[in-house]
């Protein structure tokens, strides 16, 4: 068995671990959220060195129904605090990462403050990236 057959394993074993328990993803969805989720894995947080999937700063991801080809994206997030540096930057980011993706027509990224984000509502990833064990 090759090492990139044994790692595919691993992450198709152990992919759940990397979703943050509040999070309101698109069910039945096998074309576009793999794509998107995998575009908002590319994303960190200047402060803290995990992704802003796994931190769990996404809150919700609706994927519209497909018009002519394409279908839009909506994002409901949140950040760590509302002092946060890149708080004008991120919903750019965000929006950047998932435009290019093949079928998706618009993006909009609406940040939100309830609930107010704390560590709770990171991804088993996140936790054990940061050595926080609840």
């Amino acid at each position: 068995m090759s090492e990139d057959t044994v790692k595919e394993q691993i992450e198709e074993n152990y992919d759940h671990l990397t979703d943050p328990p509040h999070i309101e993803k698109p069910e039945g969805e096998d074309v576009l959220w793999p794509l998107i989720k995998a575009a908002l894995k590319e994303i960190y947080d200047p402060e803290i060195p995990v992704n802003i999937y796994e931190l769990g700063l996404i809150y919700k991801v609706e994927i519209a129904e497909e018009e002519q080809g394409v279908r839009d994206v909506s994002v409901k997030m949140s950040l760590t605090s509302p002092g946060c540096p890149v708080a004008q930057e991120m919903p750019g980011w965000v929006q950047g990462a998932i435009l290019p993706i093949e079928g998706v027509g618009g993006v909009d990224v609406e940040i939100i403050w309830e609930p107010q984000w704390n560590p709770s509502m990171m991804a088993e990833t996140a936790k054990m990236q940061l050595n926080m064990f609840m």
